[in-house]
């Protein structure tokens, strides 16, 4: 019963008390119930990991590899879903977690729009220039394409295309792998992944820069007053002559095309995934074509070899200091970057990691996060 004092207030009496406290443990799930409740949440949780992997392969199979950045993002959110079914609201952190990495391709693809609003001109000149200059007057994409590119892709090319487009996929399995381990590591990786794509990106809107494929395409004539998208860029180096920006291949091998190609995807012709090409090129002719300074590509794998260092067993450190330096190779022979975006590129990441270890060093990370809380 309740006891009114003078004051108006209520009191609960011992007896009352006794009865509150039985029907709250009356109320409370018994042990057994919960170990069905448990287990219930188990299977469930096991059964859309199924479902879930039924489908990416069932797609995989019928529709080829995922080479698409928002597929894979996809891919990813929804199998960290389906594997979090049953831990408490960790499945309603899915989208919030995330969203940086999808907000980090949006800006991405809108960069282009961004730098031709701003009006900077695009260079197309000074990295050739550079390259030139650093290898005493030989083109380093024209040399390997004479000395290494022929008619049909050899084995290593599979290697190659791969390396490249592991870029699209490796930082996104890494943070996956993260969010379900270690919280703690998961935001470092996101703290750098997405800060060294936005330094990047602010750097192609102000500083657009063309690739050697497309400077293989065109003459001087053609890029002269520095436009993002001249016609020339769309065509193939085939009907170009020695005036090109890039310069013309003097010689090649048997059979091979004696002009500069895009050649990134060849190597999947081995293994029959043309669908993966074709995917490939859809996907380049749709993001922005002339942000190639820094090379995000080289940057992002030497940050992603930096992050993991510490981090994995001694046994996989020659494999970190391999992949930078074959993505490099890749970039350069398939023509996608000049060697000098990928010293930019690697510049940036040392620039980024640095000024991340120096504002944790200071607090100023946890002082930024609580005014934005606010």
């Amino acid at each position: 019963m309740f006891l009114v004092r003078p004051g108006g207030k209520a009191d609960v009496s011992a007896l009352d008390q006794s009865s509150i406290a039985l029907t709250h443990v009356e109320d409370a799930p018994l042990p057994e119930q919960r170990a069905r409740r448990v287990e219930w949440l188990r299977v469930t949780r096991w059964a859309a990991v199924v479902v879930w992997a039924s489908v990416v392969i069932w797609r995989t199979v019928t529709e080829g590899f995922a080479f698409n950045r928002e597929l894979v993002l996809l891919y990813i959110c929804t199998g960290l879903a389906a594997a979090s079914i049953g831990q408490g609201r960790r499945v309603l952190y899915v989208i919030r977690d995330w969203l940086p990495f999808a907000l980090v391709l949006i800006a991405y693809d809108l960069s282009r729009g961004a730098a031709t609003l701003v009006g900077r001109p695009t260079l197309w000149h000074w990295q050739a220039d550079m390259d030139r200059l650093m290898f005493f007057g030989t083109m380093p994409t024209v040399w390997l394409q004479e000395h290494l590119k022929m008619r049909h892709p050899p084995w290593w090319e599979v290697v190659i295309s791969s390396v490249y487009m592991s870029f699209f996929i490796l930082p996104y399995v890494i943070a996956g792998i993260l969010w379900l381990r270690d919280r703690d590591e998961w935001k470092a990786f996101v703290k750098l992944f997405v800060s060294l794509n936005l330094a990047a990106l602010v750097v192609y809107v102000l500083l657009p820069a063309a690739p050697p494929w497309a400077a293989a395409r065109c003459t001087a004539t053609d890029v002269a007053g520095g436009p993002s998208g001249p016609r020339c860029m769309f065509k193939s180096a085939r009907r170009v002559s020695d005036g090109s920006v890039l310069g013309a291949m003097q010689t090649s091998q048997d059979g091979a095309h004696g002009w500069i190609e895009r050649i990134v995807g060849r190597g999947w012709g081995n293994l029959n995934l043309h669908s993966a090409t074709a995917l490939l090129d859809q996907g380049q002719a749709s993001v922005n074509l002339v942000a190639a300074i820094p090379s995000l590509h080289a940057g992002m794998s030497a940050a992603l070899a930096v992050f993991l260092w510490r981090r994995v067993h001694r046994a996989w450190r020659p494999l970190l200091v391999a992949y930078p330096l074959a993505m490099a190779f890749t970039l350069v022979y398939s023509a996608e970057h000049y060697v000098v975006d990928l010293l930019l590129g690697w510049a940036l990441a040392a620039v980024v990691i640095s000024v991340i270890a120096w504002l944790d060093g200071r607090g100023l990370w946890r002082r930024l996060r609580a005014v934005v809380r606010r």
